[in-house]
């Protein structure tokens, strides 16, 4: 596998800079990240979608983290069902709708024939500790906590063609509910694979029903009928996986079966950094078993100017700063930008969402949007806010650019 370093605008975007507008040129253009807007109208998120439909950016979903000095519960958050507006590229937003479907986070969205689609997904609710029913009708002891978290695992499909007015396309798809699900369009089908239901040991505590992860694959062409494409796909299980469409093949990139490293899980961290392709999601064909770039869920690839290009993500013991390319997602270059600039792990997000726009001169930017900087410091009462609501924008930048 080849590994080398370059410079960014020699990978990603050297063929924007041999564009025919002879004003780019003049403009003397850099190649970098700029922050768009540091703190958006929505609040701050993880777990959100964003799409671009008609000209603009719709912003939805995601999760809050509440204090925990307020709300003494782990993973305790406010969750969303919200969806924003922006018609420009993010500097500004307007709220269309509080409730557009059941809230949500870590679902998928995508867009198809001029539709909007929302799949899956999973809420947050506080639940009496079933393990107190044992001193009923005593009071709970003190080492064991009297409420804990639940979620529900969601498997409808919403579908909106303004991002105001939501319709269900159906209640209940035949694939099981899920969070950290990997969607994509690719010619006339949505996919969906991947994910997992149950909450994590590590976030919400023990006691709770087994986290399952998913490595099957389905498809519909409306969102409402499905075709189960496998059962059990040769890439493992997992959830926290980045998925793209290219050159006719849906890419499945990295993910995780875990968030932390125990006795029973053979890699630590429990991560992937594998990279397989299929043209039609019953087949598939790993590409590399271990890309350039470090195993990490939470993090996302776009395709821009005919390359896969990743970044950001969750790791241990720091997130990974670094920003990846390749044409083929077998031969990947570091380049020499780090993810948003950042000259720290702490400034690196995961559970972010990202997409590629296209300006008025027709040059590609890779957008981001929110995103959690969180650790498992649990002891740290300022943990909790470290989850974003700003917009970056990362491609050509010259006097008076967006």
């Amino acid at each position: 596998m080849r590994r080398r370093s370059i410079p960014a605008a020699l990978l990603i975007l050297t063929s924007l800079l041999t564009t025919s507008a002879a004003s780019v040129m003049a403009a003397d253009p850099t190649i970098g990240w700029k922050e768009v807007n540091p703190d958006a109208e929505w609040s701050a998120r993880a777990g959100l979608q964003v799409l671009e439909s008609r000209g603009r950016f719709f912003l939805m979903g995601g999760r809050t983290p509440l204090d925990p000095a307020v709300v003494p519960v782990p993973g305790a958050s406010t969750i969303w069902g919200d969806v924003w507006s922006s018609a420009d590229r993010g500097r500004s937003w307007r709220k269309l709708t509080d409730d557009a479907w059941p809230a949500r986070a870590y679902f998928q969205a995508v867009t198809k024939n001029g539709s909007m689609y929302v799949l899956g997904g999973q809420d947050f609710t506080i639940i009496p500790n079933p393990a107190c029913a044992a001193f009923l009708p005593g009071p709970c002891p003190p080492f064991i906590p009297p409420m804990v978290p639940r979620s529900e695992f969601f498997n409808d499909v919403w579908r909106s063609s303004n991002g105001r007015d939501w319709s269900r396309v159906v209640e209940h798809a035949p694939w099981e509910g899920r969070a950290g699900l990997s969607s994509v369009v690719l010619g006339d089908w949505i996919y969906v694979m991947g994910g997992s239901k149950n909450d994590d040991s590590a976030i919400v505590g023990p006691g709770g029903p087994a986290r399952v992860y998913f490595n099957d694959v389905w498809r519909s062409r409306d969102g409402e009928t499905w075709q189960q494409m496998t059962s059990e796909a040769e890439w493992a299980a997992r959830a926290g996986a980045a998925v793209v469409a290219k050159d006719g093949y849906i890419y499945l990139l990295g993910g995780e079966d875990g968030f932390v490293c125990n006795p029973s899980t053979p890699r630590c961290p429990p991560y992937f950094n594998d990279v397989w392709r299929s043209r039609d999601g019953a087949q598939w064909q790993q590409v590399t078993p271990a890309a350039g770039w470090s195993a990490r869920p939470g993090h996302q690839c776009v395709v821009a100017v005919g390359r896969i290009v990743c970044f950001g993500g969750f790791g241990l013991p720091t997130n990974p700063t670094d920003m990846w390319a390749s044409r083929d997602g077998m031969d990947w270059v570091k380049l020499r930008s780090t993810a948003w600039g950042a000259t720290s792990p702490d400034q690196v997000k995961y559970d972010f969402d990202a997409l590629v726009s296209y300006g008025p001169l027709g040059l590609p930017s890779i957008y981001t949007f929110g995103g959690d900087r969180e650790t498992f410091d649990f002891g740290n009462p300022l943990n909790y806010q470290r989850v974003d609501n700003d917009v970056w924008r990362f491609g050509v930048t010259w006097t008076g650019s967006n």
